[in-house]
């Protein structure tokens, strides 16, 4: 009898398992609030401000569905990237062109324009005015830039004492300036004309306030004269004054004395008197006499830059020496160099 080891066993196979289909589970939409977002508000847009007021976007309905078309026309940046294989076949896009749209003329001129005009004062003192409500026209007040007068013929202008005042505040200074300092914007390595004006500067016969260094706000140069020429240059803070010396419209002659050297050419006098021309237009007629050998007596009416000194050397000469000693009425006269007066109450130029 055989004993129960040598009995061989034999392994059990695992019982085949069947999968069972499950049905998918849709997932369910949380019904509350994450603790983590529990401090934002339900609807975003209704935050509240300081002062109890709310800040609401405007609501924007929901555009409606588009039927895509076919059409001939370049596509958008979506079309492109939701429609590739047609991107190749695109056309290209034509280029931009400028549009202008026409719309009607405004009607009238502009306030500050005719109020310099009248000379009231500058333009840029009008809008000035305007704009601090200082102004009225036919007994309204006008407090908006760019308004236009549609009758400025029989139109009434008047302004406020407080505009008044302003200007009143406004001085014209007459200085003597020497060679070296230049009248406008300092160019390199040159001291501006303005430094002059000072209290230790101011001539001892000069008429009118004691100077204050607030005078010198707005204070600028009405008319060039270069480094290296000398005489009468005026200073204004005075819009008035400014227009009449400099403005477009502006005859105040200007009266130099001149020294030269070097041969005039044969007509030279006849064409610095007219017939000569800078930049490519045409000066204007000039009222010039020869007082002897090296020096001429210039009147003009423009003043373009260094224009006496390019005159002269058209008709081959070279200035040496120059000296402004009247512009408009206004001379020179004693007045020491370096130093400087205000314009008196009874001067006009």
């Amino acid at each position: 009898m055989k004993s129960a080891e040598a009995a061989p066993v034999k392994a059990r196979r695992p019982a085949p398992v069947v999968e069972t289909p499950v049905a998918e589970e849709k997932p369910v939409d949380p019904t509350g609030t994450l603790s983590v977002r529990r401090s934002v508000p339900r609807e975003w847009g209704k935050l509240p401000l300081r002062g109890g007021s709310s800040l609401r976007k405007p609501s924007v309905p929901k555009a409606a569905p588009v039927e895509r078309v076919a059409s001939s026309e370049p596509k958008s940046a979506w079309a492109r990237k939701t429609d590739r294989p047609e991107r190749a076949a695109r056309p290209a896009s034509a280029p931009k062109v400028a549009v202008v749209r026409e719309g009607p003329t405004p009607e009238g001129v502009r306030l500050s324009k005719v109020m310099s005009e009248r000379g009231m004062c500058s333009r840029r003192e009008a809008d000035l005015w305007i704009e601090r409500g200082w102004v009225f026209v036919n007994g309204e007040q006008v407090s908006e830039l760019g308004t236009r007068i549609v009758d400025p013929q029989s139109s009434e202008i008047t302004v406020t004492q407080d505009a008044k005042k302003d200007q009143a505040k406004a001085v014209t200074i007459l200085l003597h300036k020497p060679v070296g300092y230049v009248s406008g914007q300092p160019e390199p390595d040159c001291v501006p004309a303005v430094t002059l004006i000072t209290a230790e500067n101011q001539a001892l016969n000069s008429i009118g306030p004691e100077f204050k260094p607030w005078m010198l706000r707005g204070l600028a140069p009405a008319g060039r004269l270069d480094i290296d020429s000398t005489g009468l240059l005026v200073l204004t803070s005075d819009g008035r004054v400014a227009k009449r010396l400099i403005g477009e419209d502006s005859d105040a002659e200007k009266e130099y004395l001149v020294r030269v050297s070097g041969e005039m050419i044969k007509g030279g006098l006849d064409l610095l008197r007219h017939g000569l021309e800078l930049d490519g237009k045409p000066l204007k007629p000039a009222w010039i006499k020869q007082l002897n050998e090296d020096q001429l007596h210039f009147i003009l009416k423009e003043g373009k830059k260094r224009q006496i000194r390019r005159m002269c050397e058209l008709v081959g000469l070279h200035v040496i020496g120059l000296k402004r000693v009247r512009i408009g009425r206004i001379r020179l006269g004693d007045l020491p160099m370096g130093q400087w007066r205000f314009l008196r109450p009874d001067e006009a130029f």
